[in-house]
């Protein structure tokens, strides 16, 4: 027998597919489960079930699943596996397994729809205020169901504790900070790539983002006028026409870059002179790949940013609503090293996600016990020839 992977639906980009490929990499024997998959390639080489929702419509319209997210988690009952380890941001971790089985959950977030409805706007209407209390009470029921719990940041963990009144050991997500560093992804730019690169303006203020509300892309194009530079913002999603809109009234030069490559990203995020994140996010990832590429970030103090940006160190935490601490922020980060901010990035690698994961999941996975074990004597080994 071996492990279940369990995740909410796996699409072709995003960063909790990114947290479900280092979790398959460590766990290449273990099935996988998700609502829907909308990339069948991703992982070739294993079994990825999906549930009844995926064949309905309902797998493309999101917001209409989500009553029924519940419910398809507790039928059927996983039979079969020695561990479950779930990879949830809604309703993944209510998934129902055999008695006596370990089901471990690393938590994005309690649905922030039903818990933090401030923060996200599916909160914010009659229908889920009235669905609201009896989802919540099976939300913390079913998050009780957890042999452990871990969450993507401290502030994650704070609202764990205020919403299923559950401790969460934190586990921030894996970012590829050393790939990053390296340059490597040069080779994969296009030829469109470069030609696009050449002509955009230097000392850009860069965002990168799906293009919704809550990501606020138009805090970004306010802090260029903030602080009079020209402004990029590459991503793609529902709010392109209104950012067009807001690009095209603004008093500095705003390019969108629509649908970008990996390595165009990472390219944008090299040449900008200053990285802008302005949403109250649970962690972040992208903010520590431009940290990893030496670009200094300001980020809204509010969230889970502030655990990677550190003041004078990374970039600057401030309030986005405020012209005043942009331009404050800004002057702070222009004076940071840009080695030292992709050194301080390193910390936030795959390779601390993977370890401290393993020892999060040892106590009560053999598979993760031993694989960390593997690494750790591998480790004193590498040591011990450095000693040499």
């Amino acid at each position: 027998m071996s492990g279940l992977l369990v995740t909410e639906w796996i699409e072709p980009a995003g960063g909790a597919e990114r947290v479900l490929d280092r979790l398959a990499g460590l766990f290449p024997h273990a099935d996988m489960l998700a609502l829907w998959s909308d990339a069948p390639d991703r992982y070739p080489d294993r079994i990825v079930r999906e549930t009844w929702l995926s064949r309905t419509p309902l797998r493309r319209r999101k917001a209409l699943a989500l009553p029924v997210m519940p419910v398809t988690w507790r039928i059927p009952r996983q039979r079969g596996h020695e561990w479950t380890l779930v990879s949830s941001h809604a309703f993944a971790h209510h998934v129902r397994t055999e008695p006596g089985t370990p089901k471990l959950v690393y938590a994005h977030t309690p649905a922030r729809y039903l818990w933090a409805p401030e923060l996200d706007a599916r909160g914010d209407n009659l229908a889920a205020r009235i669905a609201g209390p009896p989802l919540r009470a099976i939300d913390r029921r079913r998050a009780g169901d957890a042999t452990a719990l871990a969450a993507n940041s401290r502030f994650v963990a704070d609202r764990i504790a205020r919403s299923w009144d559950r401790e969460a050991t934190v586990v921030h997500p894996p970012v590829d900070v050393a790939a990053i560093r390296t340059g490597a992804w040069r080779a994969d730019l296009t030829d469109a790539d470069r030609r696009l690169l050449d002509k955009l303006p230097v000392d850009v203020v860069l965002g990168v983002s799906r293009f919704i509300p809550y990501k606020r892309m138009d805090a970004v194009i306010a802090a260029g006028e903030v602080l009079d530079r020209p402004v990029v913002i590459a991503g793609s999603g529902p709010l392109e026409a209104e950012l067009r809109e807001a690009a095209a009234a603004a008093s500095v030069p705003v390019r969108l870059v629509v649908g970008p490559s990996d390595a165009l990203v990472r390219a944008l995020m090299e040449r900008a002179s200053l990285f802008v994140f302005p949403p109250v996010e649970d962690f972040g990832i992208v903010a520590v790949e431009a940290m990893a590429a030496g670009t200094p970030v300001m980020a809204n103090r509010r969230g889970g940013a502030g655990e990677s940006v550190v003041d004078g160190v990374s970039g600057a935490l401030f309030d986005p609503r405020s012209a005043d601490e942009t331009a404050a922020a800004a002057d702070v980060c222009a004076g940071i090293p840009r080695e030292r901010i992709s050194a301080h990035a390193l910390r936030f690698d795959a390779e601390a996600f993977d370890r401290d994961l393993l020892a999060w999941l040892a106590p009560h996975v053999a598979d993760a016990a031993s694989l960390s074990d593997q690494r750790a004597h591998a480790g004193v080994r590498a040591d011990e020839g450095a000693d040499a």
